[in-house]
């Protein structure tokens, strides 16, 4: 059944549904059928077998507000039921074909974006654990204090022709997102945290390339779906989550999918990408700030817009990330303790091969590195206990001795790995940040997985290194500010 007749049964003013949907409630209603028969009618036509078309989750705002999104090709937006009351959705963005932007791709690779679907939402109830479900499908339930939390990042399928990358998205061994996403929920997480890098498939599969042949591209729907609504489906249902920005969301990428669709606060006028005039306002946002019990927050950091060879004079990525740091200390001296999400890793490392063939070791992300060192030379906030992050196509684990906190990355959850080895343990003097010195060094290289996070108590947590399959590949404990694993390397 068309998504469209379901949200037009849905509400209580449209016009009355043609065809077999009609037939079916008048026999309902002149047999005096049970209610639950009609339920099951209006809640997906069970009786053919055939789900609702539209994607529906619960992401969480500034002070852990949560916000149900639907996204569905209707003409208006559906009924949100919440403990047994319907009311109305708010239209966030409706449907439209967005004229063509200047992009990080060249004009002939590139083209309007097209999004032909409702971006819907409403508000849920602060406090207890409200029940609420759209067209029949129950929403997570926000957790207030989540004990089990998902880290996952950088999930779409790589098609970029300024690299000559092209990933086998066809291939579930090659681009196992799907795979990942659904082990991730039978873990039974209470949050899931994405630390960015939702979508990649910027161009065109090549002709003849069996890998990605058929693949959407661009920077619609149609590749924001392929590349993370259909195969994230099973994690988008089994709890609320936090979406960070990652640099494949800035303005000159998917910036236009990620502010109508992911982004949990409201859709403010010139910060939706739309515009190349307005992208000093879209490329940046304020942090926010996620409590989940025990005086902890979670700190959500929009890097999108930096740099990791570093700021050149006059750019204006540096005060906008000065103003940032700000805005983050503030918000930091609310709870005594906090974990910060950004995208963009300040302390962790990466490595490419240079010409000949020598592996060149690659410190944090310079440009916030120089923001934020400006205010302050250890980088962030005292009460900062740990970092999470991504960019980096790995997972790594990185503790200090000093005062710096630990920084976990999870850039392993879907885009082709990256596969320079890193060392065991890192050469001495070889540091991800000016005086940060290191004391403890994990990582996975070149393996497809997500990492979860247990709390034990206030300041300790378990986390985990999981596969593809679930299986955990690493364990390790987060101590205050340091952290310590049992494999130093994961083979």
């Amino acid at each position: 059944m068309p998504s469209t007749t379901l949200a037009t049964i849905h509400r209580r003013r449209a016009p009355r549904p043609a065809g077999a949907l009609s037939a079916a409630l008048s026999a309902a209603r002149s047999a005096a059928l049970s209610a639950a028969v009609l339920a099951a009618l209006l809640a997906g036509c069970a009786t053919v077998g055939q789900p609702p078309a539209f994607t529906s989750f619960v992401v969480l705002s500034e002070g852990g507000a949560a916000v149900a999104r639907v996204l569905i090709d209707a003409p208006t937006c559906p009924d949100i039921v919440v403990d047994g009351q319907p009311r109305p959705m708010t239209l966030r963005a409706p449907a439209a074909t967005l004229p063509l932007r200047p992009t990080a791709s060249a004009p002939a690779d590139s083209k309007p974006a097209a999004f032909p679907l409702l971006t819907c939402e409403a508000a849920l109830p602060a406090g207890g654990h409200p029940r609420a479900s759209v067209l029949g499908r129950a929403l997570p339930q926000p957790v207030a204090a989540p004990r089990r939390i998902v880290v996952i990042g950088d999930t779409g399928c790589r098609l970029q022709k300024s690299s000559n990358s092209y990933q086998a998205c066809n291939r579930a061994a090659d681009y196992p997102f799907a795979a990942i996403a659904a082990a991730a929920a039978a873990w039974g997480p209470e949050l899931v945290v994405h630390v960015g890098d939702y979508h990649y498939r910027e161009n065109a599969c090549p002709d003849g390339d069996a890998g990605c042949a058929g693949s959407p591209w661009g920077y619609g729907w149609d590749a924001w779906n392929a590349d993370f609504f259909a195969p994230g489906a099973a994690l988008l249902r089994a709890a609320p989550w936090i979406m960070a920005r990652g640099n494949h969301e800035n303005c000159q990428r998917g910036g236009q999918g990620y502010w109508r669709l992911l982004d949990p606060r409201p859709l403010a006028a010139g910060r939706d990408c739309n515009n190349a005039a307005d992208d000093a306002l879209g490329n940046y946002s304020a942090p926010y700030a996620v409590p989940i019990g025990q005086d902890t927050q979670l700190l959500v950091l929009d890097t999108a817009n930096t740099t990791w060879k570093g700021f050149k004079p006059g750019e204006p990525g540096y005060d906008a990330y000065r103003t940032l740091y700000r805005r983050l200390d503030a918000l930091a001296r609310q709870a005594p303790r906090n974990i910060g999400i950004a995208h963009h890793p300040l302390l962790g490392m990466g490595a490419d091969r240079r010409a000949d063939g020598s592996v060149r070791l690659l410190p944090g992300d310079a440009g916030l590195q120089q923001a934020f060192g400006s205010l302050n030379p250890g980088l962030l906030p005292d009460s900062v206990q740990a970092m999470l992050s991504g960019h980096v196509h790995l997972w790594e684990q990185v503790s200090f001795a000093g005062g710096h906190p630990s920084q976990f990355i999870s850039g392993f959850s879907g885009t082709a790995e990256d596969t320079v080895p890193l060392p065991e343990h890192l050469p001495d003097g070889v540091t991800p940040a000016p005086g940060a010195r290191v004391e403890q060094f994990s990582s996975w290289v070149d393996g497809f997985g997500f990492m979860t996070m247990e709390r034990q108590d206030a300041d300790r947590w378990l986390v985990q290194v999981h596969d593809l399959q679930g299986r955990v590949r690493n364990s390790c404990q987060l101590d205050g500010k340091r952290s310590r694993c049992a494999v130093a390397q994961v083979r």
